[in-house]
């Protein structure tokens, strides 16, 4: 039986795409380490194949803080939309790379700047590009 790791997720290949260009054209920016796992790890689906269960780049989700409950609606997104205080988390921020290819129920777990260890369930995804046929964004 093999075990269930934190780095068994799925992204979309053409959210891997960007995110790995987005890397390349910024090698010296901050990202967690986890990103880079993510990239690296992942399996990779058509974007077409998205399940609707997915988070994507982009993608409205409803978390729950752990094991607080406070709820906060999140959108995914690259760093140049990012407004944090509005809910546009980047996906090179710890927040954003621990949701990125998570799916509904499950647990988002990431270092904060203070060395602070934080986790958050995905309740709900409240809108999804590929789940509307927006197979682009």
């Amino acid at each position: 039986m093999q075990a269930t790791t934190t780095l068994e997720r799925t992204l979309t290949e053409l959210d891997h795409v960007r995110i790995t260009n987005l890397i390349h054209r910024s090698p010296d920016a901050a990202r967690p380490k986890a990103l880079d796992d993510l990239l690296d790890n992942a399996d990779l689906v058509p974007v077409r194949e998205a399940s609707p269960d997915l988070v994507t780049m982009y993608s409205q989700v409803l978390i729950e803080d752990v094991p607080g409950g406070e709820r906060h609606k999140l959108t995914l997104c690259y760093p140049a939309d990012a407004e944090p205080a509005e809910g546009f988390v980047s996906v090179l921020s710890p927040v954003g790379a621990a949701l990125l290819g998570q799916r509904v129920g499950a647990t988002a777990r990431w270092t904060l700047p203070n060395g602070a260890e934080s986790a958050a369930k995905i309740v709900e995804i409240l809108f999804q590009p590929e789940a509307t046929g927006d197979f682009t964004t």
